[in-house]
């Protein structure tokens, strides 16, 4: 079931009130589906193959982005570091109709392949593999073939994706399921349509990734998140780099130099993310108050767009700017965004995916 016309998380999802009461229904049907086809997997009607290396899913229960990407780079580097040899596979959300599974680099179009692939190439250099396609199976299949060196393979996104089959951590295996969780938390809670939610918040899962902040500043778990009790989490430390300019990457300047060299009136923030707002936040500690655009998740940009943007200065995400590759605005600033894990995390992952394989004794 697709709810992709959300492109823009609708008010009523954040609290409990006449609309999200009158479109329960349907979530209840929504849900019965989700407890159908759960139990097709489990009495084992469908039958999966397995992936013949560990498989890390970075996913989220929310609709929209809560912060994968940079999640997926600093797991990928950071297990390369641990000595592994990561591959990342990718659904490619906003490319074009595929047949095949296609392999990403940082030269590749977003139109073809989806904006978050070719960020990932361009901020790992090409390191890694990455290969989309809906059909996640098939992506790891030629993602394995053309790099048979590669040991452990990043999701990013697919928890919901019954193809891909896994054994979980939690289960004695390889496998890790993460979620994604960022200060928007779970909204109202209740499912597709009425709420936020792809699947119930108490879904099963080996760790949650804290990646936002609560409207008081630090992650709280109240009586509203008892489900989170007693789970395995990490908090992520997110950080924004120095500024690029868009069209002379060569040209930085801190963020400080930024918020001292224009007036407030003069600086417009944009940001086509699931949460832009997490964003503007971000910019907001950094002393940077200024206009802000929030755009649907994935949304494209022209030339004319920022033409008719009154300011000096424009700043926008590392995940818009590979979509800007052929505008040409001097007043475009890019702002990276980077993720550092704990050792704890680290330590954690190398544990699990030095277990042995557990479908050896199954297949």
């Amino acid at each position: 079931m697709s709810f992709s016309f959300f492109r823009k998380a609708p008010k009523f999802w954040e609290k409990r009130g006449p609309t999200s009461l009158l479109l329960w229904p349907l979530s209840w049907l929504y849900g019965l589906v989700l407890r159908v086809r759960k139990l097709i997997q489990d009495i084992g009607l469908v039958k999966q193959k397995p992936a013949s290396v560990p498989v890390i899913i970075v996913g989220n229960i929310r609709v929209g982005g809560t912060g994968k990407t940079p999640i997926v780079i600093a797991l990928a580097e950071r297990l390369q570091q641990l000595g592994w040899n990561p591959g990342i596979i990718s659904r490619g959300y906003g490319s074009s109709a595929q047949s095949v599974p296609l392999q990403v680099n940082s030269h590749s179009d977003p139109m073809l392949v989806g904006d978050e692939p070719v960020l990932i190439a361009k901020r790992t250099h090409d390191q890694f593999p990455i290969w989309v396609f809906p059909k996640r199976q098939k992506s790891i299949q030629s993602l394995l073939k053309h790099s048979p060196n590669v040991n452990v393979i990043i999701s990013d996104d697919g928890l919901q994706h019954s193809g891909l089959a896994r054994w979980p951590a939690r289960e004695g295996g390889r496998d890790i399921e993460f979620v994604v969780r960022d200060g928007r938390g779970e909204g109202n809670r209740f499912l597709l349509p009425a709420g936020p939610l792809r699947e119930p918040a108490t879904r099963e899962r080996d760790a949650t990734l804290l990646t936002g902040r609560t409207k008081a500043g630090a992650h709280k778990v109240g009586a509203q998140d008892e489900y989170f009790l007693g789970r395995r989490a990490f908090s992520l430390e997110s950080r924004l780099g120095n500024a690029y300019q868009l069209i002379n990457p060569s040209h930085q300047q801190t963020l400080a130099q930024i918020a001292d060299s224009y007036l407030p009136n003069k600086i417009t923030a944009v940001a086509a993310l699931g949460n832009p707002q997490s964003f503007f936040d971000d910019l907001l500690k950094q002393g940077i108050a200024g206009k802000s655009i929030p755009l649907p998740d994935h949304a494209t940009y022209t030339s004319e767009f920022f033409s008719k943007i009154n300011a000096q200065c424009i700043l926008i995400t590392e995940k818009d700017a590979v979509k800007c590759a052929n505008i040409s605005d001097e007043r475009i600033w890019v702002v990276p965004m980077s993720l550092s894990l704990s050792d704890s995390l680290a330590d954690w992952l190398q544990s699990i995916l030095q277990r042995p394989n557990p479908y050896r004794y199954t297949l």
